[in-house]
């Protein structure tokens, strides 16, 4: 496990790894702590709108990284690398998340899951880990490779295992005073 000096420090380090170590296994245990970093993240009315399916069996994943390439469009064909996939279902909100979604005019459940999501990813970085987050891919493929309900919308796929490299990439981000102000949008 990495430590880092401050929580700014963590943040620094969580990038798009879209190179794995292809031959170290990712222990569970390590990806139990992945998953309860996301459990404890908060959300609308605690209605924890998520399910994360784990995807570690070698033919399963493989299966599951075609879903995610697609022959027009040359995204993410280093899915094949990655140990494990992780696999983020959308769950029913609860009672009183839905009916502040109808009046509010906003869904809570995608908002929750990025912020479940990125709890997964930081936690990842503290274990050594490198993440991508997908939202390209192939829904009903992956539906189908996995069992998930019709009714149920596969919202994004997390790949996760060592990068094959320590480089930490510049991060290129629009200055802090262009994304923000105080007291009024200006």
């Amino acid at each position: 496990m990495k430590k880092f000096s401050s929580f700014i420090d963590l943040v620094r380090q969580r990038q798009s790894v879209r190179s794995y170590h292809t031959e170290i296994p990712v222990p569970r245990d390590t990806i139990e702590r992945c998953l309860e970093a996301a459990r404890l993240a908060p959300s609308a009315c605690n209605a924890q709108p998520w399910k994360f399916v784990v995807v570690d069996d070698p033919d399963l994943k493989n299966a599951l990284a075609e879903a995610t390439q697609d022959r027009l469009i040359p995204l993410n064909h280093f899915t094949k690398q990655a140990p494990v996939h992780i696999v983020v279902v959308r769950e029913k909100a609860n009672l009183t998340s839905g009916i502040g979604q109808v009046l509010k005019d906003k869904e809570y459940p995608l908002i929750d899951i990025g912020i479940a999501v990125e709890h997964l990813c930081l936690q990842a970085v503290e274990e050594g880990l490198g993440t991508c987050i997908l939202g390209w891919f192939k829904e009903k493929k992956v539906k189908k490779l996995l069992g998930i309900p019709p009714g149920k919308r596969v919202e994004l796929i997390i790949t996760i295992g060592y990068p094959a490299t320590d480089q930490i990439r510049e991060k290129k981000r629009k200055p802090l005073e262009d994304i923000s102000s105080f007291n009024q949008y200006s």
